[in-house]
């Protein structure tokens, strides 16, 4: 079953067949198995990656990441807080840490000011966050082990006399 989930992690458009003849399982026997991972949870969604460098409407876009220290509720955690921010579309991400903040999120808006009003208007207003600190994201040069950059370029340095 490992050996599947790693094999669509790493092209999700494989089919049974391809599965098949790599695993030396039955076309069936990799339907049956996927299909237990998907009904179990294990498999969420199959995705493409896509560089949002390369796509001319995503040019604009602008992309965050939010550490937010936050007062657990009790008898919920953290999962209450969490539960309210991951519903804002804007959210594209949201981790509970370890160290010196509880949550990241990552955003995505159309601009420094649409990210910067969601943090002071939506984010932080909520009931139990103590502080928020934003960094904006400059160059995704590798994300979820996909490498952003072209590797055909030459990447010696230039001799200078």
């Amino acid at each position: 079953m490992d050996e599947i989930v790693q094999l669509l992690q790493n092209n999700a458009r494989l089919t049974a067949e391809d599965i098949s003849a790599m695993t030396k399982k039955s076309v069936e026997e990799v339907k049956d198995i996927i299909k237990k991972l998907e009904d179990e949870g294990v498999i969420l969604k199959y995705a493409a990656i896509v560089n949002p460098e390369k796509l001319s409407e995503n040019k604009e876009k602008v992309r965050a990441e939010i550490e937010i220290q936050v007062v657990p509720e009790r008898e919920h955690g953290f999962d209450a807080l969490a539960d309210r921010i991951y519903r804002f579309p804007q959210v594209k991400s949201l981790y509970l840490m370890s160290g010196g903040y509880d949550l990241k999120v990552i955003i995505e808006g159309d601009s420094l000011q649409e990210v910067a009003f969601f943090v002071a208007r939506k984010l932080a207003t909520l009931h139990g966050v103590k502080s928020t600190k934003t960094h904006f994201v400059l160059k995704t040069y590798k994300e979820n082990d996909v490498l952003y950059v072209d590797e055909k370029k030459d990447r010696r340095e230039g001799v200078t006399a």
